[in-house]
């Protein structure tokens, strides 16, 4: 790869998996480097400074005023300008459970949804809300890349799935309306779905008695386990790829071919290559 990128894991107050994201970073041949968001903000660190951010999962600020909702408003609005000259940029963005509630509630995620849209921050165009079981969901998922969208993390996945855990008690992707939906499918913006353990997709009902439940945990629309912005380069996710790093994570040991490393891999070459 010719260099090592250098990657911002930013920790808020409540930030738990940055441990994990740092070690599936490394091992996808980048420089991590696990920084405080005050850091940022006091200019310690400079965003500028990093070829490809990530935000891990946790419950950041307690998860007060709803999941990712204050972390949000800290990037939008004392962030704003340096995270939009990152995204400008073409730089990578990685997003993963309370990090992608955060990526959506900033408007981040799905971005704009039009081309005369100049600002990277969009309209609040979804959500992630409650769990339709009304519980905590902590067990393993597939999940299946869409070959057609313009996601930088995804697009040399192929047909090849990721095995990897959920732990989230608010992951339910829900979009404002159905024109947003059809939108958001219409542009491939839908970077991964949740699918049964052969790959093959799930019906698009969902209600109480649905059988795509547990393989969809959360119930959300159409399946969307991530989704990505029109350039490409953000990435959210619910599941956590990094929690499958390894064959031995796995319960059975025997997952080799569907390892979430591959979401990082792509993100870091992507990344080294600007």
């Amino acid at each position: 790869m010719g260099r090592r990128p250098k990657v911002l894991i930013l920790h808020a107050t409540g930030s738990n998996r940055d441990r994990e994201a740092a070690r599936a970073c490394a091992l996808s041949g980048g420089d991590p480097d696990i920084v405080l968001v005050d850091h940022v903000l006091s200019g310690a660190k400079r965003l500028n400074d990093y070829q490809m951010l990530l935000l891990p999962g946790g419950f950041s600020y307690g998860d007060d005023l709803g999941a990712g909702k204050l972390w949000a408003l800290r990037l939008k609005t004392r962030l704003g300008e340096q995270l939009a000259a990152f995204v400008a940029a073409g730089k990578p963005v990685l997003g993963i459970c309370n990090g992608f509630q955060a990526l959506v509630k900033s408007g981040l995620l799905p971005g704009p949804l039009s081309a005369d849209e100049a600002s990277v921050f969009g309209d609040a165009h979804a959500t992630l809300t409650r769990n339709t079981s009304a519980k905590f969901e902590c067990r393993w998922v597939h999940l299946a890349a869409n070959p057609a969208s313009p996601c930088v993390f995804t697009r040399d996945l192929g047909n090849q799935l990721v095995h990897c855990p959920v732990a989230h008690g608010e992951g339910r992707f829900v979009t404002r309306d159905a024109d947003t939906l059809a939108a958001l499918e219409a542009a491939n913006l839908v970077a991964l779905r949740y699918v049964d353990p052969s790959g093959d997709a799930l019906p698009y009902a969902i209600s109480s008695g649905d059988k795509s439940y547990p393989r969809n945990p959360n119930g959300s629309q159409h399946h969307i386990a991530g989704i990505t912005n029109r350039a490409g380069n953000i990435l959210g996710l619910m599941p956590h790829p990094e929690d499958h790093l390894d064959p031995l994570q796995h319960p059975t040991r025997s997952a080799n071919n569907q390892l979430g490393l591959a979401l990082f891999e792509a993100g870091v070459r992507y990344a080294a290559g600007l």
